[in-house]
């Protein structure tokens, strides 16, 4: 059967309905999308607060009432067309945007697919202006100074798009999270949501240095307060403040992690793996941290003009900002937190005014610095016993080493004292040993319990990774080598990274065009699999920094090391064997966890004693 070619079709300019119908589609995705471009615009005209109403999850009724600057009757036709925007003018105000909004796409966008309605009102007119946006009417209204927005029955127009639209329930809980990444960056507005008629949320401005505080524990809850620690970090010319959780606060799914660049929420591949790069030692498996993180930069450094939606930005010097991030969430997750469990003293002072300056290079962090090394050294008189006893091997020693001696009471005549004083410790003073796992001790907030395996696995761990100190990893060459059939990226990769990977103790090189051979491995893997090992290597290296790659496989290294030398359970320990592990623990970055993720200790306060035993009542 014979076909005849198909006719070429001539081409021709689409109609501007139709134009601005195929934009839409990138800016208006659902009514969580209308949500988040009438608030940014409600934000940039300085509104103090902020009133948005739904109906039917937003699908019938979208309306944004702010209190802000208002439009001139002359500017409300304007605002709807598109490309059209008073927050930029020129090539230079594009590369350093400052504003929510920029691209003038939005209202455009979403009147070409509703019924749009906007009231207006700057403080100099006699009385509000209301303009339809599908007949161009003009006419006179009562309204305040501020502006309203109403779009009813979104993607009337479009049916098609509109039967992709979850459940009223599913849109709503978009809409609400979109109000609520703006409210969580702007505690200084108040918002409030109505559903039906009823208010669901109301978020009251909030001042002062403990705003973002307040507006945090009213939108993720008093746990999430509970169960993080504050940042401020300055990195040269960027500076990373916000929250970040307790490794035990982690979660299965990644839907508490809040990043902002100069206030603007962005989903960005850079901060999110920094962030989780943060805390490669603490967390294992998928667990997901949680975190809100507000990092400010030069509006020249960081390109949000990368999609419609302004959600995903560009930074000039990725490396930089991963670097911020990295160090900022380190810093903050590295102090024990049982130093927030000691009295105020001089000690907990200094702790309180390095978390309150960050790193930055004002005097006053340089004299609280001094003073954290000093009250270090203290606390480091009382647990020298460790040091004695504590018989640590370099890398290249035997990870089978002991670590306390056999007979170490003795060692430990020197050191009573310390532990005898009426000092008030963080992790309180050892009174018992706990079927030969748990430390039990007391402090001024109650009772401390220490698993002392997890927690000794920590202190040799971070001791390890210092003496480490750039060597490089031991390898040991395999009497036949092992051979896997190879994608030409990993053949390309092994190439590449030949040197690096030599200092993660492999040594892994072509064979052929289409396989690689391992050759060596590191001595404390070689149970392992060759294969599986090079493999993860190489995907690391192809994706990430290969300096991050390097850390991660020597610090995984050293944990293995750690975990086979740390002081096993059923051993008995003295009471100043006890003390002077709790002294290490007070005195270790990150001696909260195990190098598995799992606590080492746990806080039981007098009220929580009380209440096991119904005291008081």
């Amino acid at each position: 059967m014979n076909h005849s070619p198909p006719i070429p079709r001539s081409i021709q300019e689409l109609p501007d309905e139709l134009i601005s119908q195929i934009a839409a589609g990138e800016v208006v995705e659902r009514p969580s999308s209308v949500v988040r471009e009438l608030v940014d615009n409600a934000l940039d005209a300085g509104a103090q607060n902020i009133t948005v109403r739904l109906i039917a999850g937003g699908t019938r009724l979208i309306a944004v009432e702010d209190d802000g600057h208002g439009m001139h009757a002359d500017s409300l036709s304007m605002s709807i067309k598109r490309h059209a925007t008073s927050k930029i003018r020129n090539l230079h105000d594009l590369e350093s945007v400052s504003t929510m909004g920029f691209r003038g796409e939005a209202l455009a966008a979403i009147a070409s697919v509703s019924e749009l309605t906007i009231s207006s009102r700057t403080h100099i007119d006699a009385h509000a202006m209301q303009l339809q946006a599908r007949t161009g009417e003009l006419q006179a209204a009562a309204r305040s100074q501020g502006t309203s927005i109403e779009v009813k029955e979104l993607f009337f127009s479009t049916p098609a798009r509109r039967k992709f639209l979850k459940s009223e329930a599913t849109e709503l809980a978009h809409c609400l999270e979109s109000v609520q990444r703006h409210a969580l960056s702007r505690p200084d507005v108040g918002f409030s949501i109505w559903h039906e008629g009823k208010t669901i949320e109301q978020w009251r401005a909030q001042s002062g240095e403990q705003a973002h505080d307040h507006r945090m524990r009213d939108i993720l809850g008093d746990e999430f307060l509970d169960q993080s620690l504050a940042v401020d970090h300055l990195h040269g010319n960027i500076r990373v403040q916000g929250r970040v959780g307790l490794p035990d606060f982690a979660r299965s799914r990644a839907d508490h992690q809040f990043a902002y660049v100069n206030q603007r929420y962005v989903r960005d591949r850079v901060i999110m793996h920094a962030a989780r790069s943060a805390y490669e030692d603490f967390l294992h498996g998928q667990r997901q941290p949680v975190y809100v993180l507000f990092v400010q930069i030069d509006p020249m450094r960081v390109d949000v003009n990368v999609h419609p939606t302004k959600i995903e930005v560009r930074f000039r010097d990725s490396r930089e900002i991963h670097q911020a991030i990295r160090h900022a969430v380190e810093s903050t997750l590295a102090t024990p937190r049982s130093q927030n469990h000691a009295p105020f003293n001089e000690h907990s002072r200094a702790i309180a005014d390095l978390r309150s300056f960050g790193n930055t290079n004002s005097d006053s962090t340089h004299a609280s610095l001094n003073t954290w090394r000093q009250s270090r050294m203290e606390l480091n008189q009382g647990s020298n016993a460790v040091d004695d006893l504590q018989k640590l091997w370099t890398p290249s020693a035997q990870a089978t080493a002991p670590l306390f001696a056999q007979n170490p009471t003795s060692n430990y005549q020197a050191s009573t004292s310390a532990f005898s004083s009426d000092q008030d410790w963080p992790l309180g003073k050892a009174i018992a040993q706990l079927h030969g796992v748990y430390i039990l001790a007391q402090n001024h907030a109650g009772m401390v319990i220490v698993d002392m395996h997890a927690a000794h696995e920590r202190i040799v761990y971070e001791r390890l990774k210092q003496q480490l100190d750039g060597q490089g990893v031991q390898s040991q060459p395999l009497l036949i080598p092992t051979t896997f059939a190879a994608t030409d990226q990993e053949i390309a990769t092994a190439q590449e990274f030949q040197e690096v990977i030599q200092q993660l103790g492999l040594d892994i090189a072509p064979l052929s065009s289409k396989s690689l051979a391992v050759r060596s491995v590191p001595v404390n893997l070689l149970q392992g699999d060759a294969v599986a090992l090079s493999r993860s290597m190489l995907s690391e290296l192809a994706h990430h920094d290969s300096s991050t790659v390097i850390d991660r496989a020597q610090h995984e290294l050293l944990a293995t090391m750690a975990c086979h030398g740390a002081v096993r359970a059923n051993r008995a320990l003295t009471i100043e064997e006890m003390n002077a592990l709790l002294r290490k623990m007070e005195t270790t970055e990150r001696s909260d966890q195990c190098n598995h993720g799992r606590p080492t200790w746990r806080q039981l306060t007098h009220k929580e004693l009380d209440a096991f035993f119904m005291r008081g009542r």
